[in-house]
């Protein structure tokens, strides 16, 4: 298929994959972060040869992997430059027991590997061990100050990154262990580090919120600081609203359906979600809805019983808006939004342009940050005007 290219053939036993994340786009490596069923990790760059630097052999089958979308700087570990503070990436890794890893990356360029001989460290900070069942959803604020995770075990927790990757010294703590990558790229030895991993459990937690199902679709809002949604699967339904600072929540939206993602626009004060299993049965897999005023702005119906898994935001595409014709009308791409990268339960993956200027508003659920005043004058939101500017 023109535009599909082939990074990895997998493995040779009966594993597959269950989750990829790309890094930062500051720390500007394109390093892919992919997760197995036998919880194998590997991370590989599109600069490098594409075979893996990094094949990590975690305890636990993984379920999802996520990037902190901003460089974190700390001392290098490469023995020719030891001190020496470099940008590094952090990795968390979430696994079917319900455990999340915090790994901090230091990935050198190729050039810097082929003058030293040395391609790099992943070292394990911190092991959070509060949810009791399979890790379903991991999500970094825009700025990456804080970070949520979504368990089988109904719960969200939100964490603040600076507490989790602070150092310890804590003689309780199990030795830090890191994996460093020599010139071959792929001979991988572990060493005991200098630290201690941080053994983060129950109560370590900056909120913790009680959802009806599992927690998959988490989304922080990239405009607004101290927002965050969540959505519940089967027995929940609902998109959920709350604040970061007081834990409150804010709003909820019944949307008859497993929430499987949920992504912000960046343009509008709106919100994508799509959606699994209905119930009752409704075809809409996508949909959009404004806030405050949590209405529905926009729904997508798909044909047959097909579900959306999981969606992206994709922000390429070109320069200028361009028109085309869907039912006779005029529609107008919003350029700086993308489209929404969809996988689909019929073993597709569909692109669905949500943002455009004819999308008509419909009737929808009513909330306005759960009535509260307070905290629309301490979250500064107003309420008149769509378009962010």
């Amino acid at each position: 298929m023109a535009g599909v290219h082939l990074l990895h053939g997998g493995t040779s036993n009966a594993s597959w994959l269950t989750s990829l994340a790309f890094s930062s786009t500051q720390g500007a490596k394109s390093v892919l972060a992919f997760g197995r069923s036998d919880g194998s990790l590997s991370l590989l760059s599109l600069y490098d040869s594409l075979l893996p630097r990094f094949e990590v052999q975690q305890p636990c089958p993984i379920a999802c992997v996520t990037w902190r979308p901003s460089i974190t700087m700390r001392p290098s570990r490469n023995p020719l430059a030891s001190g020496i503070m470099v940008k590094t990436e952090d990795l968390i890794v979430g696994d079917e027991q319900g455990n999340v890893y915090y790994y901090a990356v230091e990935w050198p360029d190729a050039w810097e590997v082929t003058r030293d001989g040395w391609s790099g460290s992943m070292a394990l900070i911190a092991r959070i061990s509060i949810h009791t069942q399979q890790i379903c959803g991991l999500s970094f604020s825009t700025d990456g100050s804080s970070f949520a995770t979504g368990g089988n075990d109904n719960l969200c927790c939100l964490f603040r990154t600076n507490e989790v990757t602070r150092p310890s010294r804590d003689q309780l703590g199990t030795a830090e262990e890191v994996f460093l990558a020599t010139a071959g790229m792929r001979r991988i030895h572990s060493v005991t580090g200098q630290n201690r991993v941080k053994e983060i459990t129950s109560g370590a937690e900056k909120h913790r919120w009680i959802h009806g199902a599992a927690v998959k679709a988490i989304a922080f809002c990239p405009w607004r600081d101290g927002l965050i949604a969540t959505g519940g699967g089967s027995n929940d339904k609902c998109i959920h609203f709350f604040h970061t600072s007081s834990g409150a929540c804010l709003a909820t939206i019944s949307v008859a359906a497993q929430v499987t993602s949920l992504i912000w626009s960046t343009t509008r004060r709106e919100i994508a979600a799509t959606f699994g299993y209905a119930q009752p049965e409704h075809p809409y897999r996508i949909a959009v809805f404004s806030w405050p005023d949590c209405k529905q702005v926009a729904a997508i119906p798909w044909e047959g019983e097909h579900r959306a898994l999981f969606a992206i935001p994709y922000p390429g595409g070109p320069n200028e808006s361009h028109s085309s014709r869907e039912g006779g009308r005029a529609m107008t791409r919003t350029a700086q939004e993308g489209c929404l990268v969809v996988a689909s339960s019929d073993e597709s993956v569909k692109f669905h342009e949500v943002w455009t200027s004819s999308m008509k508003a419909t009737s929808g659920g009513e909330g306005l940050l759960g009535g509260s005043d307070i905290l629309e004058g301490l979250e500064g939101i107003d309420k008149e005007g769509a378009v962010i500017r």
